[in-house]
């Protein structure tokens, strides 16, 4: 199907699931994980009415930037970001979604400082406690909120979340309701209920994370079609 009937289709089911949770299906923002796209995949969806976009990878949106891909739509960084490419991203994406180190928020907030702005971002939760993977650990969470609430150059929108990939339905269940209550808490005792956002959910169970309260999916194979991993990656440039 082409990418406007994928969207189409996305947003019949992410309609469903809100009714089910008792939401209006306006209250979700549905971001397109374009990785692996190129412009003219991009140009698609905003002309089908994707709310943003987000892409994973800083040389691959640099790229994009130059193509004018994300004209008409806000664009998001959602993966994994070092340190050393923040300052190529600060300022160019409106929200960073995988804002999950103290170390990170020091570059972020010294970036943004540098081109006169505030960088909004979410704070994303490890909450599998994978080694691997970034993002703060729940205990750690509120350091976290407390440290992006000194810095500013930097307004804390809300939580983000990725639960182990390995993980069941019923663990992906309890992994986002945890993170749910994470946002409510942290939200309530730190600032002042203004969090926006709670980003959780992709392709493959964005349905139950609108159940258990996300107001921003992340969607990618299910709009742009399944990403071919054989293809050579793209070298990051630092």
């Amino acid at each position: 199907m082409p990418i406007a009937e994928n969207i189409a289709a996305v947003r019949e089911r992410i309609a469903a699931a809100a009714r089910e949770a008792g939401r209006a299906s306006s209250e979700i923002t549905l971001v397109g994980a374009s990785k692996m796209n190129d412009a003219a995949a991009c140009r698609a969806a905003i002309a089908a009415g994707i709310d943003a976009l987000g892409e994973n990878r800083v040389q691959e949106m640099t790229a994009k930037l130059a193509e004018n891909a994300y004209d008409g739509a806000p664009l998001h960084f959602i993966g994994h970001l070092q340190r050393n490419k923040v300052k190529q991203v600060v300022g160019r994406a409106v929200l960073i979604q995988s804002a999950g180190s103290l170390e990170l928020l020091d570059e972020i907030d010294k970036a943004a400082a540098k081109l006169e702005l505030v960088q909004d971002i979410l704070l994303e939760v490890n909450i599998g406690g994978e080694e691997k993977k970034s993002g703060f650990l729940p205990p750690a969470l509120f350091q976290g909120a407390e440290a992006a609430l000194e810095k500013p150059h930097i307004r804390v929108l809300g939580l983000m979340t990725i639960p182990p990939a390995d993980a069941d339905r019923e663990a992906n269940l309890a992994y986002f309701e945890k993170v749910r209550r994470l946002f409510i808490d942290i939200n309530a005792k730190m600032f002042h209920n203004e969090f926006q956002y709670l980003s959780m959910g992709m392709s493959g169970d964005f349905e139950d994370a609108i159940r258990a309260g996300a107001n921003m999916v992340r969607v990618g194979t299910a709009i742009f079609g399944s990403r071919n991993y054989a293809q050579p990656a793209r070298q990051e440039v630092t």
